[in-house]
């Protein structure tokens, strides 16, 4: 069995439960629409939000239907910010099939992004989840205030460690913790503990963020990224961001020409790796990531121990030795 196998299997029933109401809640009147979000089914990948979302329900007990609602609510608002996304990037693959824009063109992605984000708010008002259509929401607004902040402070060389942290909080934690907070909603009423899973799922969130930032600077990562996509971007992370602060004069000179002629092949690469490694601004990255782990683990050994728990505390494992 592998590792995700085994992750899923306390909740392998709602998980399948839930991709059946999923596809049939995307169907809709339109020959175009149902031929388009039968290849988003296709393209789908680990499941890693609604595994969250079931998870952090059963860890309490039964889950409950706003559980299925909220698994439901949050993979739309993802795939719908990932098909907009990928019209803004220009991109033409999304885990090794053509993006939705590629195949269809930019106008049918950001119609087919909308119906997603439209259906998701539908969802939550006729079944009058209302805690859910906040919590998702403030999500959505966290999400674009980081990618705009990102934007903002793109070229900069300057950008200090703690707004790396705020950016990436905002980018990808904040969805992590909505996962985390809806399934404990969905069956808990104790605003303590839902407010420790929702901290559960930042400390997971950021982990996660750490990690990908980490597969840019490895020339044989397995993400469907070429390596240095980051870089090309402009989007310095935490390895070049600890690098500055530490390095030398002569290597900041060096690293700040590599950066700024950066082309990404492989001498490049090599190169800029070669600096961050003198000044240990891979193993810092990897202490960093693993101090996050370490406080998603103290938050779930203070919460009910069950098989949901252990899967939870694999989950936590798989996110930081996965290869893509």
């Amino acid at each position: 069995m592998s590792i995700l196998n085994q992750i899923k299997k306390p909740v392998q029933k709602e998980l399948q439960e839930f991709d059946e109401f999923f596809s049939s809640y995307l169907q809709g009147n339109t020959p175009l629409l149902n031929i388009i979000t039968s290849y988003v089914l296709k393209t789908k990948g680990k499941q890693i939000r609604p595994l969250l979302v079931f998870l952090s329900a059963k860890i309490f007990g039964n889950v409950h239907p706003s559980t299925y609602y909220a698994a439901t609510f949050i993979e739309l608002m993802h795939t719908a910010t990932l098909i907009h996304d990928d019209v803004v990037d220009n991109a033409l693959e999304r885990r090794g099939m053509f993006s939705i824009n590629a195949l269809w063109k930019n106008k049918v992605a950001v119609l087919i992004g909308d119906y997603f984000l439209a259906k998701g708010l539908l969802l939550a008002v006729d079944k009058q989840e209302f805690r859910l259509l906040h919590i998702v929401s403030d999500a959505v607004k966290e999400m674009s205030e980081g990618e705009l902040l990102q934007i903002e402070k793109a070229r900069k060389l300057d950008i200090s460690e703690e707004l790396y942290y705020d950016i990436i909080r905002k980018k990808t934690a904040t969805l992590i913790a909505a996962c985390t907070l809806a399934g404990s909603v969905s069956v808990n009423t104790d605003e303590t503990l839902n407010q420790q899973m929702k901290e559960l799922g930042y400390s997971i969130g950021m982990a996660f963020q750490i990690k990908d930032d980490l597969f840019d600077f490895n020339m044989n990562n397995q993400t469907g990224k070429p390596a240095g996509n980051d870089i090309r971007e402009q989007k310095y992370t935490l390895p070049i961001i600890h690098t500055f602060k530490v390095c030398s004069d002569k290597e900041k000179k060096q690293l700040k020409e590599l950066l700024k002629n950066f082309k990404q092949d492989k001498k490049h690469i090599i190169e800029i790796n070669q600096i961050i490694e003198k000044n240990n601004g891979f193993q810092y990255t990897e202490n960093i990531m693993k101090n996050y782990i370490h406080q998603a683990k103290n938050i779930l050994s203070a919460l009910p121990h069950n098989e949901a728990n252990e899967a939870m505390n694999l989950l936590i494992d798989y996110i930081i030795e996965r290869h893509q």
